[in-house]
Formats: structure tokens, C-alpha cells, sequence
């Protein structure tokens, strides 16, 4: 069944569709495969998986279409008055987040359904191949299928569905990150929430420093290497004092710490001057493998590059971006061979093109003997 795959890809994009939508479209149509074949095989196996997958990629289409409708309309709407109804979109996030789902289904359905990425965009977010992800969303839409839409979805779910979409649109190749700061708005200001709040503050001062995170060619431009002076001082000062009000709060929660670090970068007037040993601090609040990740950069400028890579011996190697990690800790510690070679292997396994090319010219500027960073 799957070597018909690339045959079924191909008459979905000589009939319109994109690759994407169309490799999506086919993985949907063989999960309905594997469901129903085993009753009974068609006796065209290729023509079955055609017309499903186009009816699948019809029907993306429409919910895609209907999703940009709502956003047009919203965009129209006057400023809307305190008491209003809440967001319909925002209401999607609510009701795809529902109790039957685990958290995980539930943030890959509404990112999938509602959030307009692709399985692809949502395998990468979670670090599991798109095959496991698709699997993890075709179960959620048949568990979902028959249940009742009264009992909304929590809200931890939902602040974590918001956030992945502003990382697709902060780093990806879809523009959502001004859809899910604009959501995630609406959402504070209806409720009394520390991590919201968190939430909001966190995207804001990240979205702050977007007009120089690439050059004019859309090259990457590391944070140690931006244009300070080009940072959003006025959505930086909103995304602190959100912050400030929601740590007062003493309900810390992991949005308000990542802002939190996410503000001591903004407050730096140039990147050695940074509190690293105040990031440090707030990374040992975190327990996930990224901010592990990020830890060890923070205690390799704090401590220097030796604490830096002593730290990130204690993580898995196949974690993305290690090797890129590794080769910073390296150069930064003299090795600039070892790290010339790190450089390069975590090029290959970049997850953006930006990046890749970044990292390749940090080899190549290595391998050429020009390395500022070392010593």
C-alpha cells in the first residue's frame, strides 16, 4: 500500500493540490485504508486511494477556506466592547481541546483542524515522525467523532496549543504568530489566568525582536548578533509589565519563567551584559528536554564553556540542534575543529533552511580560520 504513495502524491498535485496538502491528504487516506481493507481490499487499490485522498484534500480545503473567512471577518469587526462574545475561533481552541482527548491528542488535532498546520509542521513541533503524528490525529478525530461538544477543553491545553502556533509562526514557514498573539489576547483579557498572562508576555517579547532575527537576504541573525536598537522597546515594555503583574501573583507556571528569561535578554543593552546567572536560575525552574538544551548555553556564559558542556553531557545527543549546541560550547572552549565538524553535522539536520545555512557558514568560517567566538 505505501509504494503507491508517491503515484497517489503525483495525481493530487497534477489535479491542483500542493505537495504538502497533498501528502497529507494520502497519509489520511492509507490510515482509512488500514481501518477498512482488511473487510474487504478494493479491486483498484491505487483509484480507492485517489479519490479518498482527494475528497480529504477537498475537505481541507473547505475548513481552510472557512477558518480565513472567520479571520477576514474578525479583521473587520470594530474593536470589539468588554462582555462581548468571545472569538469563535477562539472557541474552536476550547472545543477541539476536549475531555475524551489526552492533552497531546488534543493540541495535534486543534493545530491540525483549527490552527491551520500541516501533520508535517505538527510532527516537528512534537520531535516524532509525521507518520506517528498523523496516526495521533486520525484517533483524536475518531474519538471526537461521536462525543458531545458541551464540556469545553481545559485551559492548560489550549495555552499550549496557542504557543505552538506562535512557534510555527515565529520560526516556521507559515505566518501564525500575529493570530496566536491576537487570540491569546483575547483570551487575558476574559480571564484571570497568572499563565495567560505569562503566555502573552512571552510571545510579546519574543515577537519584539522578530524585525531582526533575519538579515535582508533572510539570513539568520543569532541573538548574540542582532540589532538591539531594532527590538520593539514598546512591546517589549508591555510584554515585562504583563509579567511583573503575573509573578506577583506568586502562581509561577512554566510561560511565566520562559518570559521571564525571555525578558532578560530584552533588558540587556548588549549581549554581554546579559544576567546569565539570573537564566540559569529561572532554566532550573523548567523540566523539558529544549530547556535542558538551553540551560547548558546559559551555564556555558555564566560559568564558562567547560560547566556549559559538562552540562549537556547529561542530555540525549539525538535531542535537535545538540550538535549545534555542542559546536557553540566547543569553539567557545578552543576546539574549533571539533567544533567546525558539530557545526556541520547539525546542518544536516537543521529544521529550517535559515538555519542550515547559518550553520554552514559557522563550519565554513571555522574551517577558514576566522573564529571571534573562541578563547
Amino acid at each position: 500500500m505505501r509504494e503507491l504513495t508517491p503515484a497517489v502524491i503525483a495525481v493530487l498535485v497534477r489535479r491542483g493540490a500542493d505537495f504538502a496538502a497533498a501528502e497529507d491528504a494520502v497519509q489520511d487516506a492509507l490510515l482509512e485504508a488500514v481501518r477498512t481493507w482488511p473487510d474487504g481490499p478494493p479491486r483498484d487499490p491505487k483509484g480507492w486511494l485517489v479519490a479518498v485522498a482527494w475528497r480529504r484534500f477537498l475537505d481541507a480545503v473547505r475548513a481552510d477556506t472557512s477558518r480565513r473567512r472567520r479571520e477576514d471577518l474578525v479583521e473587520a469587526e470594530p474593536p470589539r466592547v468588554p462582555g462581548s462574545a468571545v472569538d469563535d475561533t477562539l472557541q474552536l481552541y476550547f472545543l477541539c481541546a476536549h475531555p475524551s482527548l489526552s492533552p497531546a491528542s488534543a493540541v495535534a488535532l486543534t493545530l491540525r483542524a483549527v490552527g491551520g498546520l500541516t501533520t508535517r509542521q505538527i510532527a516537528r513541533a512534537y520531535l516524532v515522525p509525521e507518520a506517528t503524528m498523523a496516526q495521533r490525529i486520525s484517533r483524536a478525530k475518531r474519538t471526537v467523532a461521536d462525543a458531545r461538544f458541551d464540556r469545553p477543553g481545559d485551559l492548560g491545553t489550549v495555552l499550549r496549543v496557542l504557543y505552538l502556533v506562535f512557534n510555527e509562526g515565529y520560526s516556521g514557514d507559515v505566518d501564525l504568530s500575529a493570530e496566536a498573539i491576537r487570540l491569546t489576547r483575547e483570551l487575558a483579557a476574559r480571564t484571570d489566568d497568572e499563565e495567560v498572562a505569562g503566555l502573552l508576555a512571552l510571545m510579546l517579547l519574543h515577537h519584539a525582536r522578530r524585525a531582526a532575527r533575519t538579515g535582508p537576504g533572510g539570513e539568520l541573525i543569532p541573538l548574540a548578533e542582532q540589532d538591539r536598537g531594532r527590538w520593539d522597546t514598546r512591546m517589549i515594555a508591555e510584554g515585562v509589565g504583563l509579567l511583573q503583574a503575573a509573578l506577583a501573583r506568586d502562581r509561577q507556571g512554566e510561560f511565566q519563567v520562559q518570559a521571564a528569561i525571555a525578558a532578560l535578554h530584552a533588558d540587556a543593552p548588549t549581549v554581554e551584559e546579559t544576567d546569565w546567572v539570573q537564566i540559569v536560575e529561572w532554566y532550573d525552574e523548567l523540566d523539558s528536554p529544549v530547556a535542558r538544551l538551553n540551560r547548558a548555553v546559559a551555564v556555558g556564559e555564566a560559568d564558562g564553556p567547560r560547566a556549559g558542556l559538562a552540562a549537556l553531557a547529561e542530555l540525549d545527543p539525538s535531542l535537535p540542534r545538540y550538535p549545534a549546541v555542542a559546536a557553540y560550547l566547543h569553539e567557545r572552549d578552543g576546539d574549533l575543529a571539533r567544533a567546525a565538524r558539530l557545526y556541520a553535522e547539525a546542518a544536516r539536520t537543521a529544521l529550517t533552511i535559515p538555519e542550515r545555512n547559518h550553520l554552514l557558514r559557522q563550519a565554513a568560517r571555522l574551517n577558514a580560520g576566522d573564529h571571534p567566538a573562541s578563547g
